[in-house]
């Protein structure tokens, strides 16, 4: 965090010297300049820190398999209702009419 102080203190060290030695709109320009790039430097610092493709999908992988077991017990009372409902039709003859 020091680092970034000390370069947003020489950006504005830089501002002032512009404004105190160019022309105002210049000055101005260089101005946006300087902090639109300590802005973009201060924003890409962790670039690279991301996670990988891999290991979003790693994730994603984890909470389906999490919900899927989580639904265990809802499947297993469907299946047993669809089993039943299977023998009565079995019983009737297998015809609706």
């Amino acid at each position: 965090m020091a680092k970034w102080i000390a370069v947003s203190a020489v950006v504005v060290a830089a501002c002032v010297a512009a404004f105190r030695l160019l022309d105002p709109i210049l000055a101005t320009f260089v101005g946006m300049l300087l902090l639109t790039g300590l802005a973009v430097a201060f924003v890409a610092r962790d670039w690279d820190r991301h996670s990988t493709y891999e290991q979003r999908e790693q994730a994603r992988a984890l909470r389906r398999k999490e919900k899927w077991a989580r639904g265990q017990s809802a499947r297993d009372r469907d299946r047993a209702k669809w089993e039943a409902h299977q023998a009565r039709q079995a019983a009737r003859g297998g015809t609706d009419g």
